[in-house]
């Protein structure tokens, strides 16, 4: 099993940018870049948050857990 960011495909189907993203949460852009790329190893549930809030989405349209 194992646990995948699907930030990018939330982020398409609200058609925002990595950059407005980065933008709208204060978060430098080579870090939305990793979240967006699935590139993370370790979730930051600040970082998880502010793009919660920013997207008005729920955690579950940011993680999937797949078997």
């Amino acid at each position: 099993m194992a646990v995948r960011l699907i930030l990018d495909k939330t982020m398409d189907e609200k058609n925002v940018t990595r950059y407005a993203l980065s933008k709208a949460t204060g978060i430098s852009y080579p870090i939305i870049d990793h979240y967006y790329k699935n590139k993370v190893t370790r979730y930051d549930s600040y970082i998880l948050d502010k793009i919660c809030a920013a997207l008005e989405c729920d955690i579950a349209d940011l993680i999937v857990r797949e078997k």
